[in-house]
């Protein structure tokens, strides 16, 4: 039988070497996630990229759920809920709705290439 009261204890007794490890993991397969889907690669691959993400998200909710079981109520904790919860969310849309995260990306190089930036800076010597 899975004792959960064992795996809770380790999960609050290695929380920095798991969130060093969750809190990029995230990021990271959330932005790859968000990319392929951009670039308008196969759905198989968005797929597999969003799998991952979702798997770390997932692991990072649960983790953060083990600080709320014993009261741990701080601002980190939810901060990294919010984080996991975020890309969660970003992942299910990205593999439910992939045009709408396209048409969202595309607004977004848009805007993003639409600022001035001036050629040259002139100083007032």
């Amino acid at each position: 039988m899975l004792d959960f009261n064992s795996l809770f204890e380790f999960s609050r007794m290695n929380c920095v070497g798991i969130c060093a490890f969750l809190v990029p993991a995230n990021l990271l397969t959330t932005f790859l996630t968000l990319a392929l889907t951009g670039l308008g690669r196969s759905p198989r691959q968005v797929f597999i990229t969003a799998g991952i993400a979702s798997l770390f998200s997932g692991i990072m909710v649960l983790h953060v759920l083990t600080w709320f079981l014993i009261g741990v109520v701080m601002m980190p904790t939810y901060i990294l809920l919010g984080l996991g919860s975020l890309c969660l969310v970003t992942n299910l849309v990205t593999v439910f709705r992939p045009q709408q995260i396209r048409e969202l990306l595309g607004a977004l190089v848009k805007i993003c290439t639409k600022v001035d930036v001036p050629a040259r800076i002139k100083f007032n010597d």
